[in-house]
């Protein structure tokens, strides 16, 4: 359940969110530079402020799609027609030929999708043995070195191995990659639509953080 606030966060456990955005809007942000953000709305101002490109008011969301779906067509052979937004990515992704097809996709589409994932259980499991062999490394350290260098190649394997798909539709994947990959996912990546920036801020916010989204509003503090 959601039920995180802004208020109860700090700088430091949004920087991971810090690097996606920077990444999705081509921006860079230098030390300390949202020290002074207290609120939500003004987060996002300042990030629209950043974003020095001419804007137009055209749904990008749209252009990721047929993106997406012509890239789809393309490198795997499929007629565009045959693909909707509510087309199901393991009838495209079907598991004996995943990660290939998968590959196929970014290649043309010139982006990586980040979209295969290792079984929550693999990566479970390392992340406690990573743990665990952290502390034993205080006790022991021949084997806690050992515990360490077993999970970090595990999670390193299992990552390059990754055939789990999260995200069911195409539809899904597109908003995704809108999110994710923004200018490149325009069809002129030297513009942006700024109406749309604060949306996908809040969407970023309220699921990569927990925060619940009747809490998330442009006077939400951050402190």
């Amino acid at each position: 359940m959601k039920d995180f606030e802004l208020k109860n966060m700090h700088l430091e456990d949004i920087e991971d969110l810090l690097v996606k955005i920077e990444k999705s809007f081509d921006i860079v942000f230098a030390d300390n530079e949202l020290a002074y953000v207290q609120t939500f709305g003004e987060m996002c101002d300042h990030i629209k402020g950043k974003i020095q490109l001419e804007n137009k008011d055209d749904c990008t969301t749209q252009q990721a799609f047929y993106k997406l779906r012509t890239a789809i067509s393309t490198s795997l052979q499929i007629n565009t027609d045959e693909l909707t937004v509510n087309t199901l990515l393991t009838d495209l992704l079907p598991r004996s030929s995943r990660r290939e097809r998968t590959k196929k996709i970014e290649h043309e589409l010139g982006l990586k999708l980040s979209l295969l994932r290792p079984p929550r259980f693999v990566t479970g499991f390392l992340t406690l043995l990573l743990l665990a062999s952290f502390i034993v490394v205080f006790f022991n350290w021949q084997i806690g070195l050992a515990g360490l260098g077993l999970s970090i190649a595990g999670l390193w394997f299992s990552k390059k191995t990754a055939n789990e798909i999260e995200l069911n539709t195409l539809g899904e994947l597109t908003e995704k990659l809108t999110k994710e990959s923004y200018l490149m996912s325009r069809r002129n990546p030297k513009t942006y639509n700024e109406n749309e920036i604060e949306r996908i801020l809040f969407d970023w916010f309220s699921k990569d953080l927990g925060i619940d989204k009747a809490k998330l509003t442009r006077d939400a503090r951050l402190t």
